[in-house]
């Protein structure tokens, strides 16, 4: 059973930072494609971050870009997302999700596995 749990939410303050983690279990880490979306309010899911298998390449949505980091460790089987200098209108819940892909993809379709999500609050 594949399953994938996220952690590191929290309510902050803008321009703070927050560091989520999503730790998969029941696949074979290494051969998925791992990306981050975040869903806010009455608001449609938004990609965010992807990265390759190898960790080797990243995709970053334009309103994250050069705030966020996605990175991953195959060893621990864990992807984790670095948030900096936070804006209010990043306030989201936040999910993992993986693809069996051998390219980066934003389509949340091509993605089978999803984790419950972590709320991230960003008050101004």
């Amino acid at each position: 059973q594949v399953q994938l749990v996220e952690s590191g939410g929290g309510l902050v303050q803008a321009g703070d930072s927050l560091r989520l983690s999503c730790a998969a279990s029941g696949l074979t880490f290494s051969l998925y494609v791992m990306a981050w979306f975040r869903q806010a309010p009455g608001k449609q899911r938004e990609f965010v971050a992807a990265i390759s298998t190898s960790g080797g390449n990243t995709y970053y949505a334009d309103s994250v870009k050069g705030r966020f980091t996605i990175s991953r460790d195959n060893a621990k089987n864990t992807v984790y997302l670095q948030m900096n200098s936070l804006k209010p209108e990043d306030t989201a819940v936040y999910s993992c999700a993986a693809s069996y892909a051998t390219m980066i993809t934003t389509t949340p379709e091509r993605y089978a596995y999803w984790g419950q999500g972590t709320q991230v609050t960003v008050s101004s």
